[in-house]
């Protein structure tokens, strides 16, 4: 046996135990991304709401005013042009957006008044004012006023270039995946 053949077994032998380690990382990895998937947990990395880490708290009652709630948008035309302009992120939910994370401004039977800011019940939402431009300089139309009706809510997000229910206007409850709770976040 010369040294050379010596050198290439010792080298097979380090390259086995280099992938073996490998896999082995691999499989912890997505045992642990699956663990937190399946626990609700989420990472934000929009600036709508602090980045992070979060946990979706499952919902046992009606949503209310002033929830921040994980929901998924509704697969319509408006979600669809929000998705090819960019606004939303890919995800798991209809139309392969993400989750939003949103607050809850009003709910079934509230009058929504969408001008130079939103109106509920005649009272001004904070941090609701209107762009009439995105920032790439593309027009945005505001959703017209009306009664939030039954099975809807209106999302709002005080973040300026937040795109949510100014611009889409009531969603179902039904996309309500649950509450949302900051774990580990961090506000730049």
């Amino acid at each position: 046996m010369t040294a050379g053949a010596g050198t290439r077994q010792a080298m097979t032998a380090q390259q086995r135990q280099a992938t073996g380690i490998i896999l082995v990382a691999a499989l912890v990895a997505m045992l642990a991304i699956g663990t937190a998937l399946a626990g609700g947990y989420r990472v934000n990395l929009t600036p709508s709401k602090p980045l992070g880490l979060w946990r979706i708290i499952p919902l046992h009652r009606p949503a209310a005013v002033n929830d921040l709630v994980f929901i998924c948008p509704p697969a319509t035309a408006e979600m669809r042009e929000a998705r090819a302009r960019g606004y939303l992120r890919s995800g798991f939910c209809p139309g392969d957006v993400a989750p939003l994370i949103k607050t809850v401004i009003a709910v079934v039977g509230q009058r929504v008044e969408i001008g130079v800011d939103v109106r509920v019940d005649g009272r001004v939402v904070s941090s609701s004012s209107l762009a009439l431009r995105d920032g790439k300089g593309r027009p945005l139309t505001p959703f017209p006023s009306g009664i939030i009706p039954p099975g809807y809510v209106l999302l709002h997000s005080a973040f300026p270039g937040s795109y949510d229910s100014r611009y889409f206007g009531p969603v179902p409850i039904s996309g309500i995946l649950g509450l949302a709770q900051e774990v580990f976040t961090y506000v730049p």
